[in-house]
């Protein structure tokens, strides 16, 4: 009698540990933020291996590739010139009316697609290579066009253009192509490692959750710094969420076009809010970095809403 009960017990145990496991899983996005913000002063400090995660991110989504996709498509064109205009558009629109709302939203406008846009991609079906060539364009665009808008908007003269095209270039080759030069060097010299490393598949993506948690806390970080008024914070909370549809509505939109759907509503909507947020600190009033703030968490429940869909979808097949 005493056996059969343990065995129960023990059965329960293993059931309810599954089920951990399994909400986990499905969840992980959400769980990550949460814990980002109950343990902000653990995470927050964690901030220096940000930079790593993405890297090692990146190498195991490149790995998967044959870098010879990375090409320019007319959809990236078409994103590349909603990203410039919409920026453009939400300042002359917003500016007269509030200044910090109109240069928050700007900032998300403009940011250049996340690192981590092509992991959240290809977990939705839809084609990295697409996404993490466009990334590589809107961040060369975003180089170019951010010296040369942001000064129009606030005046900063000990930034010149040089200066702040190389920040962010420098930035952008860090995270961006010396993983793609490592996963060439890999591919073409070490084809075992690059079979161990494509034996994970979901790796990429629970090392973007763990990045994901140390990026919530310093946003909220961010936010808890915040000397603003309580109504603009308001405004710019509402104003990121409708953005943020926006633009993942317009890149599906236009992607579908061109049968990219998923590559398109990602490419325009997930935004690089920790370059976003410096980008703000650095070139334009330091209060529109809340604007990054909010839509970081947006985009991620977006982000998260996707991927439930999308399981619900396999899970009635």
């Amino acid at each position: 009698m005493q056996k059969t009960y343990l065995s129960i017990t023990l059965k329960q145990k293993l059931f309810i540990f599954a089920g951990m496991i399994t909400f986990l899983k499905n969840w992980t996005l959400p769980v990550a933020m949460l814990m980002g913000v109950l343990g902000y002063p653990l995470f927050g400090r964690l901030g220096f291996l940000t930079p790593y995660l993405i890297f090692a991110m990146l190498l195991l989504t490149f790995c998967k590739l044959s870098l010879s996709e990375l090409k320019p498509r007319p959809l990236h064109f078409w994103l590349l010139l909603i990203q410039m205009v919409g920026a453009l558009a939400a300042y002359l629109l917003l500016a007269p009316v509030n200044k910090i709302l109109a240069q928050g939203l700007v900032i998300c406008f403009i940011c250049p697609t996340a690192t981590s846009a092509a992991v959240i991609t290809a977990k939705l079906g839809g084609s990295a290579a697409s996404v993490s060539c466009y990334t590589l364009l809107i961040n060369i665009g975003v180089a170019i066009a951010v010296p040369l808008f942001f000064p129009l908007i606030e005046s900063k003269p000990d930034i010149t253009f040089w200066q702040a095209s190389l920040a962010i270039l420098s930035r952008v080759f860090l995270l961006l192509i010396c993983p793609i030069i490592t996963a060439w060097i890999i591919q073409r010299y070490l084809l075992k490692a690059q079979r161990a490393l494509a034996y994970y598949p979901d790796l990429a993506f629970y090392l973007w959750a763990f990045a994901l948690t140390i990026i919530s806390s310093q946003i909220l970080s961010t936010l808890l710094h915040y000397d603003a008024d309580m109504l603009t914070a308001l405004l710019m909370a509402g104003s990121t969420l409708v953005l943020c549809c926006l633009q993942f509505f317009l890149g599906k939109t236009i992607g579908s076009v061109y049968n990219d759907r998923v590559s398109g509503g990602q490419a325009l909507g997930q935004k690089n809010t920790i370059l976003a947020i410096w980008m703000a600190q650095t070139y334009l009033n330091p209060l529109s970095a809340i604007g990054p703030g909010f839509y970081v968490l947006w985009q991620n429940v977006v982000n998260s809403w996707q991927l439930w869909k999308k399981r619900k979808k396999e899970e009635t097949k």
